[in-house]
């Protein structure tokens, strides 16, 4: 698996682009999104399970029915969320993609991200399309990826190349992901791109799975956002033989796959809103997958945890009175617990009960961008990651003011 540069255009066929449409003020923000396939593409997706849905969802799922999708549009600035005309809009955007790009209204993803509960006027979008369009190009992956960014500070692409079957592939992939996040399926918006072939049915099942150990295991602040959706476009111009059993070729898939979305959520943890820190959380020593997997998630969603991490405070006791309320049954009396990071690792809990460590070192462990709190049940063969980030003061400004 090597990376390479690209994002979405890495992989053979696509054309990408962004721009400022007046959706979003100032109007250096870049607001309206756009990704072609020269060919139709095996489409796969996962959505939100909060029961309030955006508009869009509705419609990508209608128009993906057929496992096969050409473009994927999408707005940031405004959800499309509990709006009226809200599904009427989103087709409209599916129509101006077929308007001008020739690709038909069916065969689009439709996405937005931004405020919920305001109404979307489709005018900026229409009076965008004719630019978004113009300037596709196969290097643009960057100006998708800002476009389709709310609260992000930073945009959020990869790009991977892998061999199947002796034939060159490709992967890429863009996401957008800062606040309102702690999925049951995804997080926020990722839009995937490769050039491999494989059949819809096969590309849903490696996606599906592929969450239950990304996306669903990153928490920054336990609010399940409306909109959240993960699309994958595969549309066959590498040239391998289609992929359609289970075998060494999907599983070489599937490790590409896992590579661009575990990187996607590392990135969106770590930009979580008001972050200074990305934490990830590995448990072992589980009985179970879901022991390891409900552990850790607990962990990674405590607020004082996270506030703990912020003040680089090893108050590890956070972290046992997590794991004790997380629902999964547990011997407490066995739990070891660290704290790691590019300055060292220290160990601060031993079969449940404090051990004797250095505040100091902890400080300096804790002080540093990334963070492991490394959790071991000793309890059996099972282990899970989850990742978040730091809870700061910065998060409450952010969200007191949000639709201003």
């Amino acid at each position: 698996m090597n990376f390479i540069d690209g994002g979405v255009c890495a992989a053979k066929g696509y054309k990408a682009n962004g721009v400022h449409c007046g959706i979003r003020k100032p109007a250096v923000k870049k607001d309206l999104a756009l990704i072609v396939s020269e060919t139709k593409a095996s489409a796969a997706a996962v959505y939100t399970q909060n029961l309030v849905k955006g508009a869009p969802i509705a419609v990508t799922k209608k128009n993906i029915a057929d496992g096969k999708a050409m473009a994927i549009i999408c707005n940031s600035g405004n959800a499309n969320t509990c709006n009226a005309n809200g599904i009427e809009i989103a087709e409209q955007m599916c129509e101006l993609t077929e308007k001008y790009t020739g690709i038909s209204k069916n065969d689009v993803v439709v996405a937005s991200t931004g405020v919920i509960g305001q109404p979307l006027d489709i005018t900026p979008i229409a009076n965008g399309m004719e630019e978004l369009v113009k300037d596709l190009g196969e290097n643009n992956s960057a100006e998708a990826a800002a476009a389709i960014m709310t609260t992000d500070t930073q945009k959020k692409e990869i790009a991977v190349s892998f061999e199947i079957g002796g034939v060159e592939c490709r992967m890429g992939g863009i996401a957008k992901g800062s606040g309102m996040i702690h999925p049951n399926m995804a997080t926020m918006l990722v839009f995937v791109t490769s050039d491999v072939a494989i059949s819809p049915e096969l590309l849903q099942k490696a996606l599906s799975e592929d969450v239950k150990t990304s996306f669903n295991m990153i928490s920054v602040d336990g609010d399940t956002s409306t909109n959240d959706m993960v699309t994958v476009l595969a549309n066959g111009l590498a040239g391998n033989k289609e992929i359609t059993e289970e075998g060494e070729d999907f599983e070489i898939f599937k490790e590409a796959l896992h590579t661009v979305t575990v990187y996607l959520c590392r990135k969106i943890a770590g930009d979580g809103e008001g972050a200074s820190k990305l934490l990830e959380c590995k448990v072992s020593g589980a009985k179970t997958d879901k022991e390891a997997k409900g552990s850790a998630k607990s962990v990674i969603c405590s607020s004082l945890l996270k506030a703990a991490m912020f003040g680089a405070d090893a108050n590890w006791g956070r972290v046992l009175c997590a794991l004790g309320y997380s629902g999964e049954d547990l011997d407490v009396n066995k739990i070891d617990v660290s704290f790691k990071s590019c300055k060292g690792e220290i160990l601060v809990c031993k079969n449940g009960s404090g051990v004797e460590f250095s505040e100091e070192k902890a400080k300096e462990i804790l002080l540093e961008k990334e963070i492991e709190i490394l959790v071991n049940l000793n309890d059996g063969d099972y282990s899970a990651t989850a990742w978040g980030c730091d809870l700061t003061y910065d998060y409450v400004k952010i969200n007191g003011d949000y639709r201003s």
